[in-house]
């Protein structure tokens, strides 16, 4: 309790992760050099044989955290590789620095505009400060996937369905800048924040999609009555250009009759003028 009580009060005044681990990386007192110096001496005795107890290796991706007497020995994790331990006063944690990802449960969210909704996601994070993420939380994997699920349903409660569905990568981003700087105290980098899926009620999906049928047809309505306008101001003007010109109908009757004729009809219906025949008549 005192050095969580004294990990407040230090926070309160600004200091960072390094200046906490400085702190905790403090003397051993002269009990524990004493302890020190006895472990030694009894390593080099039983050598070789304590040698095996001596010798740990970490793998290229992994870090070591050293204990000793219960304070960690360096500001800096060891490995990768060989390193040296006492086995009677020291103790390591190993520390996995690859990019871990998880899937955040479907949550039932409600919406500013008081639409229930499931959404679930995936976040991608990896541990940047290994000696942060053994001291300053119990366990930081666990610690960051509930805390990914309360910041999804904490940011997705301020927006509107519309926004919810339509502005997903903003979403994700402003999630993962209040992830990355919730966990910067516990050593953990959140790298990326996906929005997966989001699930509405069959009732809303139903009234949806009426909308939306009811928005395509109000719009195919219009395209068409404005397809007849068109239609209509064309076929005007090539009226007005037909009665300047009076071969000119005629020369549409021989065109009429030239498609007619195209499609193999055994009937064909031929226009003709009752001008044309008073011209014969008369001769």
């Amino acid at each position: 309790l005192e050095m969580e009580h004294r990990m407040e009060s230090q926070k309160g005044r600004g200091l960072s992760n390094d200046d906490l681990i400085s702190e905790r990386t403090g003397s051993l007192g002269c009990i524990g050099w004493v302890l020190v110096i006895l472990s030694g001496l009894i390593t080099v005795l039983l050598f070789p044989f304590t040698i095996w107890f001596c010798l740990k290796i970490v793998q290229e991706y992994e870090r070591s955290v050293i204990f000793r007497l219960g304070r960690i020995t360096d500001r800096k994790a060891k490995g990768p590789g060989i390193f040296f331990i006492l086995p009677c006063t020291d103790s390591f944690v190993k520390v996995d620095l690859r990019t871990v990802s998880f899937d955040i449960p479907p949550q039932e969210i409600l919406t500013k505009d008081s639409v229930t909704v499931s959404v679930d996601g995936v976040v991608y994070f990896r541990v940047s400060d290994p000696i942060a993420s053994v001291a300053n939380v119990a366990n930081a994997d666990f610690s960051t996937r509930l805390l990914a699920q309360t910041t999804l349903r904490n940011v997705l409660g301020t927006k509107n369905l519309a926004e919810l569905l339509s502005d997903r990568e903003g979403i994700a981003h402003s999630m993962q800048s209040n992830l990355d700087e919730a966990t910067d105290n516990w050593g953990i980098k959140v790298e990326r924040v996906e929005i997966k899926d989001v699930k509405l009620p069959h009732q809303m999906q139903r009234a949806m999609a009426a909308e939306a049928e009811a928005t395509r047809e109000a719009r195919a309505k219009v395209i068409a009555a404005e397809g007849e306008m068109n239609a209509s101001r064309a076929l005007k003007e090539a009226s007005l250009v037909i009665a300047e010109s009076p071969s000119a109908l005629q020369l549409r009757y021989l065109q009429t009759l030239n498609t007619i004729a195209a499609e193999k009809n055994s009937t064909i219906i031929f226009p003709l003028p009752i001008d044309v025949m008073s011209h014969f008549m008369r001769n």
